[in-house]
């Protein structure tokens, strides 16, 4: 079957030297370290790849955690001490900040999905708070847009806040290299937080939190899913080094995703068929429904392309799709297949 469903943006799960480098480590230190980072467990190849991520991002430091739901969980609630303070969240953010915010007791503020109006009036209304941090996804996951991370920068430095972007699926996608959505809005310098994750683009596990030597520092010292975690094991490491490695030595991976994620949503736009609101690599075909979605994705899977429905309550009602994601290693022969697929199925369901 065709694959339409992973998140492996840049084809890189089978690369040879990332592939390689875990496989030589593992021979060499083990399947795992026998601790936590914070006592035994951090090996030169952990420091090694950590460096590597803060080269590619360009920022002073970096800190690998086990995924990025850990780094999500484990650093959010540091930052906010109690109700003197305020998290502000765009209201589409990934579950993961949810439940790293459900962990504090700071005040909580919602805004409507990316209007910037919304915000400033939630920070207006918590003007007296002592911190104020702002929350948002870098790409979103469902629809595929992208944060309009310049104005949100420009909003917390106006009013004081602190922004912590969750860049996992923007991570090896946006950027004229892939370093992701700080680097796509040359904002270096004015994201306090950056999170990112290995598991996607990047091909392997884990989860990064970029920024600053202090923010390095305040988490390894301050994030309980990091210090109560078993390191992760020195294969994954080096294989977190050379993908990103990689990235940065073989831009043609990042150039072809978008190549083929241009291409195909440009195809099932002329088609007639609904994209929503993607600017990315993630592609929905809305259908309205979740039986529509569940009936394309059913139509999909007998003709030989793996592409998944979203149903509530992962999405509105009246907001289901099947959410396709572009890849390096997809063929423009296999996405002609694709496209020669949804034409086909398109009208059986009246989506065209």
């Amino acid at each position: 079957m065709i694959m339409l469903s992973a998140n492996n943006y840049l084809n890189l799960t089978n690369h040879p030297k990332v592939v390689g480098a875990m496989v030589e480590a593992t021979l060499k230190w083990g399947a795992g370290s026998g601790s936590v980072r914070a006592i035994a467990g951090t090996m030169d190849i952990h420091l090694a790849a950590e460096e590597k991520v803060a080269e590619f991002k360009g920022v002073e430091a970096a800190l690998i955690y086990s995924s990025g739901y850990a780094a999500n969980v484990g650093l959010i609630p540091t930052l906010v001490q109690g109700k003197g303070d305020v998290i502000i969240s765009d209201e589409l953010n990934h579950g993961s900040i949810i439940d790293g915010v459900r962990l504090t007791k700071a005040q909580r503020g919602l805004y409507a999905h990316n209007d910037m109006g919304a915000l400033e009036v939630v920070l207006q209304n918590h003007a007296d708070a002592e911190r104020k941090l702002i929350i948002t996804d870098g790409v979103f996951s469902m629809d595929g847009d992208i944060a309009p991370l310049a104005e949100i920068t420009s909003l917390a430095s106006e009013y004081g806040a602190m922004v912590f972007v969750d860049d996992c699926h923007g991570e090896g996608v946006l950027g004229d290299a892939g370093a992701g959505i700080v680097d796509h809005f040359n904002l270096q310098g004015k994201v306090d937080f950056e999170i990112g994750s290995f598991s996607k683009a990047l091909g392997v596990q884990g989860g990064i939190v970029a920024g600053s030597d202090d923010v390095r520092t305040h988490a390894l010292n301050h994030s309980r899913s990091w210090l109560l975690s078993g390191s992760q094991p020195p294969g994954v490491a080096a294989a977190q080094k050379a993908a990103v490695e990689v990235l940065m030595s073989e831009p043609e991976h990042h150039a072809r995703l978008w190549e083929n994620t241009i291409y195909f949503r440009a195809e099932l736009q002329s088609m007639g068929f609904d994209t929503g609101l993607s600017e990315t690599p993630i592609i929905p075909v809305m259908c309205g429904e979740s039986a529509t979605a569940k009936a394309l994705s059913r139509s999909l899977a007998d003709e030989g392309v793996l592409a998944g429905a979203i149903v509530f309550p992962m999405v509105a009602r009246s907001g289901a799709r099947v959410r396709t994601q572009m890849s390096a290693g997809l063929t423009r022969d296999d996405l002609d297949e694709v496209l020669r697929i949804f034409e086909k199925v398109g009208p059986e369901l009246a989506l065209i």
